[in-house]
């Protein structure tokens, strides 16, 4: 991965956050993108330039950009910065999301309708990078694509809008990996398992000791140990278009998580990603 380019969004904190150490710890350039200047931004804290500080201590070069990937002018202007100063792009991570803080237990109807948001930066935000980064990936020979995906895709996780939003990136790259095949540029979504998130251990805490969930949990930085080994494999195409549950693909290419277990697959819990129809394959 030594001197592998590559674009991690949505990574002041949380999976992209882990994801952009990861992949600095294999020794690439990251461009660290996310709206968060300051730690007061988020309630969960994290800036851009703290995390690519931290892929530059894994032993890799952060460049933190602050990126509103609402913006589609700023998004153009982020990768036509990477093809200045890089002239290349090796891997894209479209993690970027805007979530919603749900204030009632309700359905959909009784929280508020910028749930709706994470269609916009979290679907449609998604293709709007791979649109400006593909021409460099295309023109490196190699290239990948990894979306983060979760088993809400296929099964009930926090309402319509995230199910739609995840079901649909895992469309999306099975559409483009059909394009892109001829180019040597794979694209797939990667399913992780609960995550030891800013977020998540937030929202654990918050819950009554008896009703939190127990059981092991995915550190944020296992996904791009994940990416990282998929990008250096010989056969990386071969998975280009799946959806792939991480746990599974890191058992495949020999990856455990910072701890050094293996994080179980909850297919038989939550489900499995769907086999495509064969005018995608």
């Amino acid at each position: 991965m030594t001197r592998k380019i590559a674009v991690v969004t949505g990574a002041s904190r949380g999976a992209g956050k882990g994801i952009a150490v990861a992949l600095g710890r294999s020794g690439a350039t990251v461009y660290v993108t996310g709206r968060s200047e300051s730690p007061a931004d988020s309630p969960h804290g994290g800036t851009v330039a703290e995390t690519a500080a931290l892929v530059g201590e894994a032993g890799g070069r952060g460049i933190p950009v602050a990126v509103d990937h609402g913006d589609d002018e700023a998004v153009h202007a982020l990768f036509d910065r990477v093809r200045r100063e890089e002239g290349r792009l090796d891997i894209l991570v479209n993690n970027a999301a805007k979530v919603a803080d749900v204030a009632a237990p309700g359905g959909f109807w009784q929280n508020p309708l910028e749930a709706a948001d994470l269609i916009t930066v979290g679907l449609r935000s998604h293709y709007v990078a791979a649109y400006h980064a593909v021409p460099l990936l295309i023109a490196n020979g190699r290239g990948l694509i990894v979306h983060t995906g979760h088993y809400g895709a296929v099964s009930y996780h926090q309402g319509p809008a995230y199910g739609a939003q995840k079901a649909g990136s895992d469309k999306m790259v099975a559409d483009m990996a059909k394009e892109l095949r001829p180019f040597n540029v794979a694209a797939v979504s990667i399913w992780m398992g609960g995550l030891t998130t800013e977020r998540a251990l937030a929202y654990i805490a918050s819950l009554p000791e008896n009703v939190q969930p127990v059981g092991r949990r995915e550190s944020p930085q296992f996904t791009g140990e994940v990416v990282a080994a998929l990008y250096a494999a010989e056969n990386f195409m071969d998975y280009s278009g799946r959806a792939l549950i991480g746990a599974e693909l890191g058992a495949e290419l020999g990856v455990t998580d910072i701890d050094g277990t293996a994080p179980p697959s909850l297919r038989d819990r939550l489900g499995a990603p769907p086999d495509l129809h064969d005018s995608l394959r």
